[in-house]
């Protein structure tokens, strides 16, 4: 894989005031720079919106966005962007400087103009804010709901709401650990009048790395980035916002968002914005596509998945820390919850609700088999092309929930009728959303994949793509064609429109 941008590269970071304790409605600014995302998008029939091209049914969608704001005072915010895999999934971007061990005691208070005293009171608050963070994870560890309370800002009843609803979400979760971990500091992030509002004998906002992990389901914790108001009162550090002058584009843990549900399946974990019905639901159909994945990949993985899922599609993108409205017409996305793009990462799928209901029964198993394969299948640290892993997902969905050639590929038949047969196995630039191509990529993808393993069979298919993946070569497709399937891509594509050319029936 070649990403974009190079881990630990500096970008700017616009940030959003929200003086309260709730969570802002929306990102006003612009993103933060590229992530890549696996999306299904739903039938046009179904689509919210109006005008323009709709893919047809359950295409997944690759999501390329960039954006470079300007720093703002002295937030220090180093944004690690580590494209999670050319499949296209959303990956944790990493802001603030912090060192990937999440075990590190070393604090980032000290600017590069700071004077020694500056750096002195740095260190002092980094201490305070600490202890306060130290304090509240034990509490939640312990599970003593008093110590957690005596963190908060008395003062603060806003944010005591949330911080309730928090200890008592994470309280559902089945978590092997959390840790909460002190970062950076801008003394000057808060405005006068906030500081005037909050009172007490100092204020200050910090950027606190959150990690999480959750029993039985993640080989390495997830991490976050919160930024946290704390106050000083008659001599005591409280914690008094979670959510307060958040960049633009950075994620929200979906704990933070409000009451949860949680759901546990034979081989599944959702966790619901929703309701505890819909979570029981979910859990269902991810048990029977996990089943239907290790069918085709096999049993050697962990055979889990984690649905997150929102109460309606503002919360998705909170999630994912992307634009409002970016997920309008999209019903899933796999992304990983970690800062590189490691074989292990934290994987969730993120459904939106509303659209997930209305594709029905068959179509949510197929999007959840899709999203499944990409779990199963490490896709978030693999070098393989998005036509393999995109149309490798779709041919196991597809293997579980049968669906007819003409409705499954019927924008790459109009084109192959129309005397318009690809010349090329879809690029990665086929696969961005705004290509006018994305229908018969994925397409494209899921009918390559079809054949090889009607020509080699399906084990035969999964040994490509094994080989494929593991592969630390810049040839890995091409040695992959010679030397599992005995040929090579350019004799593989003018067989695969041949192919096409006989479905269409021309």
């Amino acid at each position: 894989m070649t990403p974009l941008t190079g881990a630990d590269e500096q970008r700017g970071a616009e940030v959003v005031d929200r003086h309260d304790g709730a969570l802002p409605p929306a990102d006003d600014g612009q993103r933060v720079p590229p992530s890549e995302q696996t999306t299904i998008s739903i039938p046009a029939q179904h689509a919210v919106g109006d005008g323009g091209q709709r893919p047809p049914l359950l295409r997944a969608a690759g999501t390329w966005t960039s954006a470079h704001g300007p720093i703002v005072k002295k937030v220090a915010l180093g944004v690690a962007v580590c494209l999670v895999g050319v499949a296209g999934f959303a990956g944790l971007r990493k802001i603030a400087d912090a060192p990937a061990d999440p075990g590190a005691q070393s604090n980032n208070v000290q600017t590069p103009d700071s004077t020694p005293d500056e750096a002195a009171e740095g260190v002092r608050r980094a201490a305070a804010g600490q202890a306060v963070l130290q304090k509240m994870a034990d509490a939640i560890e312990e599970e003593r709901k008093s110590s957690f309370l005596d963190t908060l800002d008395p003062k603060a009843k806003t944010f005591d709401e949330q911080a309730r609803t928090i200890y008592s979400n994470l309280g559902k979760l089945p978590l092997a650990t959390f840790q909460l971990r002190y970062v950076s500091d801008d003394t000057g992030a808060l405005p006068p009048d906030r500081q005037s509002e909050l009172g007490g004998t100092e204020s200050w906002l910090a950027q606190v790395e959150v990690s999480w992990q959750l029993t039985g389901y993640d080989a390495k914790p997830a991490r976050e980035t919160l930024p946290v108001t704390f106050v000083t009162r008659d001599g005591t550090t409280y914690a008094a916002s979670f959510s307060e002058r958040f960049v633009a584009g950075q994620r929200r843990p979906i704990w933070a968002l409000g009451g949860i549900e949680v759901a546990k399946g034979e081989h599944s974990l959702v966790i619901s914005l929703d309701s505890q019905a819909n979570a029981d639901d979910y859990a269902t159909v991810t048990d029977r596509a996990v089943e239907s994945v290790t069918k085709v990949w096999g049993k050697n993985w962990k055979q889990k998945a984690v649905i997150y899922l929102p109460a309606k599609q503002a919360d998705m993108e909170f999630v994912l820390g992307a634009q409002p409205g970016t997920y309008t017409q999209i019903a899933a996305v796999t992304m990983a919850e970690l800062d590189s793009p490691l074989t292990g990462a934290p994987t969730r799928i993120v459904a939106n609700p509303k659209l997930f209901d209305e594709l029905g029964k068959q179509g949510r198993r197929i999007v959840l088999t899709h999203e499944t394969t990409h779990v199963a299948s490490t896709a978030t640290a693999s070098p393989v092309p998005l036509w393999l892993a995109e149309g490798f997902a779709d041919y196991v969905a597809f293997t579980a929930v049968s669906v007819q050639d003409e409705s499954a590929a019927k924008e790459l038949f109009k084109a192959v009728r129309a005397g318009k047969v690809p010349k090329s196995l879809p690029t990665p630039e086929a696969f961005a959303a705004s290509s006018a191509d994305l229908p018969q990529a994925y397409e494209s993808g899921w009918l390559a994949c079809r054949l090889i393993s009607e020509r080699e069979g399906q084990a035969k298919l999964v040994k490509f793509y094994r080989a494929v993946h593991a592969s630390k070569s810049p040839t890995g497709l091409a040695d992959a064609f010679r030397t599992v399937l005995g040929t090579t891509e350019q004799e593989f594509t003018a067989d695969w429109q041949k192919y096409l050319k006989r479905l269409a029936g021309v």
